[in-house]
């Protein structure tokens, strides 16, 4: 069924509602009517009674009586017929055109054993079912029994006839739901189809085009949401864009030093005085370029780290903070560090919170003048980590985008160390923030526990 055309499976669904609803009308249609008539039977023929007393009994029992005088009675027609019965006489004499004699004693017996003044009644004569009432009556002063009857032929007659009508109506309802099943695929397959070609497009890359679906039900919702996805892909793809060329630019610049002082040195030509001197610039050009390749494969790594669970080990962060700070104070020997922190543990992947101390504290450690400051405090809900310089200031400009990869920095450098930052901490739920002071330049690490 799914792979069906969207029309065929809603006129399925609708034949099958209509399927259903016609099995249960051909269960409790025909048992409903007949029960409906059976009683408007008994209330004709209890009507037809108090007309009869209305104009007077006849004078002496056994008088066989209809309420059509001009017809004789029959089985097929709606009339209905009375009979009166003597309470205590034998009515073996009695002449009936329509009932037998059987009958008529027996209904005298239920009529003798009757408490109540009218009573309802029910006898299958032959293939017809007979529907009587008797009432106690008063004949010249003795006691007498009116039995009222009519056949069931009408019922059955009027309730096949209705059921007939009614399976036909369903019948026709059945053979052209398909016209409003075609209405109602168009009117969903249409948005529909007109996604499809967007999502093709999507796909393709030609992703420039606005999705527009001018709807407030799910299918807008739907447009809603691919059109959301269309514009972080072109976000997502110009980003790439830019960082591809911002890799080529970034890049480029060691790789053409290297190269220029290669060939001076095959030249003879030495640019920082002697072989020494040129040979070290090339091998800091090459520690540069291999660091920068390091945070590109880095950077790879988390996206691929993004999508999984990331570990959450209990591990001392305080410790954590001094094992970076020891292993990088060596770059600036006269840097003064000051340390002001308490205990603190908080839960995460500790290779990653180390990456993250090791690009906040190196570019601290880069911009500083004379000291770097350390500072923690633990709170109720998380732990606040504040590393500042007495650095310059950032320019406001390069501050709004300065988790962002290869922005230009201070210098004109390029680089992703602190969008590596960004993203670890993203991906733990914590938060950085970066702010000029009047001492320096300031960063605050968040983080839960």
């Amino acid at each position: 069924m799914k792979n069906k055309s969207l029309a065929f499976q809603i006129w399925l669904v609708i034949s099958g509602i209509l399927l259903l609803i016609s099995i249960l009308l051909a269960i409790l249609f025909p048992t409903t009517l007949r029960q409906f008539f059976t009683n408007e039977i008994y209330t004709t023929i209890e009507n037809e009674q108090h007309i009869l007393k209305e104009y007077g009994l006849p004078s002496r029992s056994g008088e066989y009586y209809f309420s059509n005088e001009d017809s004789e009675p029959t089985l097929g027609n709606r009339t209905v017929d009375h009979i009166l019965l003597p309470e205590h006489a034998d009515i073996s004499y009695f002449s009936s055109r329509v009932l037998p004699q059987d009958f008529l004693r027996k209904a005298q017996e239920d009529a003798i054993s009757q408490r109540k003044i009218v009573a309802r009644y029910e006898k299958d004569l032959g293939n017809r079912t007979l529907f009587y009432v008797i009432r106690k009556v008063s004949v010249n002063g003795q006691p007498a029994f009116l039995l009222s009857f009519s056949w069931d032929t009408y019922r059955n007659a009027l309730t096949s006839t209705l059921f007939k009508q009614l399976l036909l109506v369903i019948s026709i309802v059945f053979l052209f739901s398909w016209l409003p099943s075609i209405w109602l695929s168009r009117y969903l397959s249409k948005p529909l189809v007109s996604l499809e070609k967007d999502v093709k497009k999507i796909a393709e890359q030609n992703w420039h085009e606005p999705v527009t679906v001018n709807r407030s039900d799910e299918i807008g919702k739907l447009g809603a949401s691919i059109e959301q996805m269309r514009k972080r892909l072109v976000s997502k793809d110009e980003a790439q864009q830019t960082l591809l060329q911002n890799i080529s630019h970034d890049l480029k610049t060691p790789v053409m030093v290297i190269q220029s002082y290669a060939q001076s040195i095959q030249d003879g030509i030495y640019p920082k005085g002697d072989l020494s001197q040129t040979v070290k610039v090339i091998e800091d050009e090459s520690k540069n370029l291999e660091k920068k390749i390091r945070d590109l494969l880095y950077l790879t790594k988390l996206d691929y780290m993004s999508t999984h669970q990331l570990a959450q080990d209990d591990f001392d962060f305080t410790a954590l903070l001094h094992e970076v700070v020891d292993r990088l104070r060596w770059r600036r020997p006269e840097i003064q560090w000051e340390f002001d922190d308490v205990n603190a543990t908080i839960k995460g992947d500790k290779e990653l919170w180390t990456k993250v101390l090791e690009n906040v504290l190196d570019n601290q450690l880069r911009y500083a003048d004379t000291k770097v400051s350390l500072s923690l405090a633990k709170h109720q809900t998380n732990v606040q980590c504040t590393i500042s310089n007495d650095g310059p200031p950032i320019d406001q400009s390069v501050l709004q985008h300065l988790f962002e990869p290869f922005k230009k920095g201070a210098n004109g450098e390029f680089g992703i160390g602190l969008s590596i930052v960004k993203r670890i901490v993203t991906m733990h739920d914590a938060a950085i923030t970066a702010e000029n002071t009047d001492a320096g330049v300031t960063f605050s690490l968040t983080i839960p526990i």
